[in-house]
């Protein structure tokens, strides 16, 4: 069960991609983040009180600061870094340096959750990096500065590792403690540390103009519910129910799944590199659940 909610975290994740691409024609990255996870916290407190009622979760006091840091470096902080490497080298450089993530998680949780892939889950593993970087690769031809491209890649990279230490730290609570609050306090976090930062820096007016505006908001709406609350609980589910090693390989298919997509619904080029590269993803997701 856990392979499979991992699985199909990618495919809900990659339509949600498909039309937060339509909404970021007219609404920038950081007011969409900001109204997609605003809009989670809004759904998971229906959620969390019809399945648990008004009970807190059973957490140490440990156990609280642990959920709410992993929300905030998780999702606020690494959101913001991830945004910003996408404004310094565009989208190809930093969705390849995002491929980062599984290796990340694989060799934190190694260390601190004692997991460890089969010999044969390693190829797997290769196969499926393999494939997204052939699908996704493209030559970028607009020059940018040798000082934008390392600091957009320094961005990049720490933020995929602060995903992999939010999802790595809070692994053990998912596993012994109430899921949907979980869910639910590490969105709060994220969602209120990013209320503070606009804040704190006198931006309100700012993001509530983009927020008056003209909005493709049906997309908004759906691609909101689709990528930050359907997507984050099927995503936390996977790591609840099988390793964080394999489930951090079997969410790399998202890049499959988006390649997909967007030949489906927004008529892209489909060609043979992306063709084999898709079958290369697959194959080694084959070969990370069944060996």
């Amino acid at each position: 069960m856990g392979e499979f909610l991992s699985i199909a975290c990618a495919a809900v994740w990659a339509l949600a991609v498909i039309l937060f691409r339509r909404s970021g024609e007219t609404l920038p990255p950081f007011e969409l983040n900001l109204f997609k996870n605003c809009m989670a916290v809004a759904l998971m407190v229906p959620t969390i009180l019809f399945f648990h009622g008004f009970s807190l979760p059973s957490y140490s006091s440990a156990e609280w600061g642990i959920v709410l840091v992993s929300g905030v470096i998780g999702i606020a902080v690494a959101d913001t870094w991830y945004l910003r490497a996408l404004n310094l080298m565009g989208a190809s450089r930093t969705g390849v340096a995002a491929m980062l993530f599984s290796p990340f998680v694989i060799l934190l949780s190694m260390v601190y959750l004692a997991e460890a892939l089969r010999p044969l889950q390693y190829l797997g593993f290769v196969l499926v990096l393999g494939g997204i970087l052939l699908v996704t690769w493209r030559r970028n031809r607009q020059d940018i500065s040798t000082r934008a491209l390392n600091s957009g890649l320094g961005y990049a990279v720490a933020s995929v590792a602060l995903m992999a230490v939010g999802i790595v730290m809070v692994k053990p609570i998912l596993e012994e403690h109430e899921f949907l609050w979980t869910v639910g306090l590490r969105l709060f976090a994220g969602a209120a540390c990013m209320l503070l930062l606009v804040g704190i820096a006198g931006r309100w007016q700012r993001v509530l103009s983009h927020y008056r505006s003209p909005q493709p908001w049906p997309t908004v709406v759906f691609g909101s519910f689709l990528g930050s609350y359907l997507s984050m609980i099927l995503w936390l589910a996977g790591y609840k129910l099988t390793d964080a090693s394999i489930a951090a390989v079997l969410n790399e298919t998202a890049g499959a799944f988006i390649v997909l997509f967007a030949w489906a619904f927004l008529k892209e080029e489909m060609n043979i590199k992306r063709l084999i590269g898709v079958a290369l993803a697959f194959l080694g997701v084959a070969v990370v659940v069944m060996v």
